[in-house]
């Protein structure tokens, strides 16, 4: 969940990474740190908390040299603090680290009978003061390395440099991913293509197990076997790797506003002029399909309860939502004519990836549904249907979500026609109505101004409660993850009916209940819970339509009211009022919207 860059180049090199550093903030901001190697001379420099500390440390101290290496962190193994910040370094070596190596204490015990001490109680300074004790017995700084990096278990992304050696980062990937980056006499490493996006468009991804010995005349790859790997140089599109704000306030007011368009890009890329669904030629026949398991984390998680609804009544398909991180380790069985099917963001989550490598040799076809065409998780996929949300930056996420939900929605009509229980006309009716979709979100959009009204109002509580019936349940669960992940505001969600089994006794007139209902064919039950609600004090918001808001009657604490659409669109549409409440109350708050505490953006150790 780290960032990481490292530069070879022809310009002083502390400005270059603390510039991508910037750029890769989004993976952690507990601390951040550089080295670089200046006429021979390895040095470094560290700060705790976000990445400015470490600027206004580099003026006061600057470092120069043109090679160097730079971390930003979030804390795994020590607290936040100089000493236990990135990059680790022992002696002639400085190491930056994504990961958690497993053995490091098993390491850490051999090398104190050799009397090394430890300064730091991270797993990372055990990977420098090994590569140190390898130099140290005439080893050269790539032997140290790779010597190194074959003692060590775990999940990691590595970058190494050295003592007097201004035109050398050894780089190594198992689990984490990294990047190098080709430029004109110059290299780079990152952890992806928004770090090196201003330096290079040409990038070649690690793969699993890969060691790199970059110089600027090039790179060297070798796999997990030792042999030469020679990996292939792709061109990202800058627009792609874009990280601005565009004038908003912060980075998840951006990427709600942007819905519209990069819904409306999806649904560009993946229907025809004819209202046709295409994907590509090779995608699963439905008709072969017995039963799908869906695997995921977070917010993609609820992508995936969102999908099961459709797959199961549009093309009556028996589904499995999993959480990866249980799916995983539960080893369970996989029947013939099974589809897998992972969700995820950044492509990277480490637990997806494991239950997408444990479901590799058993299911019939593993199918993603992602936001990185180069990820692991896309490459490692018989075939990853790309989401086309754009960069991402808040850790909060709002337009990844919806446009998963899009992909998934596309994804179950075109299951339902194969499989017989969707008829063409029908189909038609159902893409015709999406393609409105863009336009209204945007109506919803309009309604900015009494959400934060209900937000200001609900920043004052202390616990909150989600409900929601069929479709609007998975949008409950993803609000009150939304509000606690940015306001730190403690929300859960149930599905309505679930009020009497045991949540009702929370109920009181400190509690507010926000309902997620559009009037439809369960309006009538879910009005029923909520009068029960209101019958104890609790105070309920209303997220519904003109019709559900009338019928709801005046006694609601307020509403939110938001335009109609076909009952199977709700959870897309609805999506944008459960990230408003959540956005505004942590904006009254006062909390870090783009960085909450204790989160990041990309999952990428267990």
């Amino acid at each position: 969940m780290c960032g990481i860059v490292g530069v070879l180049g022809d310009h002083e090199a502390a400005p270059i990474l603390v510039e991508a550093l910037k750029r890769l903030e989004y993976r952690g901001y507990d601390s951040a740190g550089i080295a670089t190697v200046n006429a021979g001379k390895l040095d470094r420099r560290r700060a705790v908390g976000k990445l400015v500390n470490l600027s206004d440390q580099l003026v006061h101290e600057p470092l120069a040299g043109k090679a160097g290496i730079g971390h930003t962190r979030w804390a795994t193994h020590g607290a936040p603090t100089v000493t236990n910040a990135h990059p680790h370094r022992s002696g002639a070596v400085a190491v930056v680290h994504n990961g958690i190596i497993e053995n490091y204490r098993e390491i850490r015990a051999e090398l104190a009978q050799h009397n090394i001490s430890f300064e730091t109680e991270t797993d990372t300074e055990t990977v420098a003061l090994l590569t140190h004790h390898y130099l140290s017995t005439g080893m050269s700084p790539v032997e140290a390395a790779f010597a190194a990096l074959d003692r060590l278990e775990g999940a990691f992304a590595l970058a190494f440099l050295f003592d007097g050696e201004d035109d050398l980062i050894v780089a190594a990937r198992k689990g984490s991913p990294l990047a190098v980056g080709h430029g004109d006499g110059e290299m780079f490493v990152g952890s992806d293509a928004i770090a090196l996006a201003p330096l290079t468009d040409r990038i070649t991804y690690l793969e699993e197990g890969d060691r790199a010995v970059v110089t600027r005349a090039g790179v060297e790859i070798r796999d997990e076997k030792g042999r030469l790997a020679n990996r292939p140089i792709k061109t990202v599109s800058i627009d792609n790797t874009r990280v601005d704000k565009a004038g908003h306030k912060h980075f998840m007011a951006k990427e709600i506003a942007e819905q519209p368009k990069v819904i409306g890009d999806a649904l560009a890329h993946y229907l025809t002029p004819e209202n046709d669904i295409h994907f590509p030629e090779e995608t699963i026949d439905f008709a072969k399909v017995d039963r799908i398991v869906m695997v995921a984390c977070g917010t993609a998680y609820y992508a995936c309860l969102v999908a099961k609804y459709w797959f199961e009544q549009i093309a009556r398909i028996p589904v499995e939502v999993d959480i990866a991180s249980e799916f995983r380790y539960r080893e369970p069985p996989i029947p013939a004519r099974t589809l897998a099917l992972f969700v995820s963001q950044s492509g990277e989550t480490a637990d997806t990836l494991a239950a997408l490598r444990y479901c590799r040799d058993k299911a019939d076809t593993i199918l993603s549904v992602i936001n990185v065409p180069e990820s692991s998780i896309a490459r490692e996929s018989d075939i990853a249907l790309p989401i086309l949300a754009g960069v991402e930056v808040g850790v909060a996420s709002t337009k990844a979500f919806t446009c998963q939900i899009t992909v998934l929605f596309l994804l179950a009509l075109k299951a339902g026609e194969l499989r017989g229980h969707l008829s063409s006309d029908r189909r038609a009716d159902h893409v015709s109505a999406l393609r409105a979709i863009p336009s209204i979100i945007s109506l919803a959009l309009d309604q900015n101004e009494a959400i934060r009204k209900a937000s200001v109002r609900l920043s004052e509580s202390r616990d909150v409660l989600f409900l929601g019936r069929g479709l609007m349940y998975p949008l409950a669960l993803e609000g009150a993850l939304k509000l606690k992940e940015i306001s730190y505001i403690h929300a859960e969600a149930y599905a309505s009916g679930e009020l009497k089994h045991g949540p009702i006794a929370l109920i009181d007139k400190h509690m507010p209940v926000v309902v997620m209902a559009p009037r439809d064919t369960l309006f009538d039950k879910t009005v029923s819970n909520m009068q029960e609600v209101m019958a104890r004090k609790g105070k309920v918001i209303l997220v519904s339509d003109d019709a559900g808001i009338e019928e709801a009657g005046d006694d609601v604490w307020t509403s939110i009211r938001m335009p109609s659409v076909p009952p199977l669109l709700t959870p897309i549409l609805y999506a944008i009022p459960a990230q408003l409440l959540a956005y505004h109350t942590a904006v009254a708050k006062g909390t870090d919207v783009d960085q909450p505490r204790n989160l990041a953006k990309s999952v990428t150790v267990e």
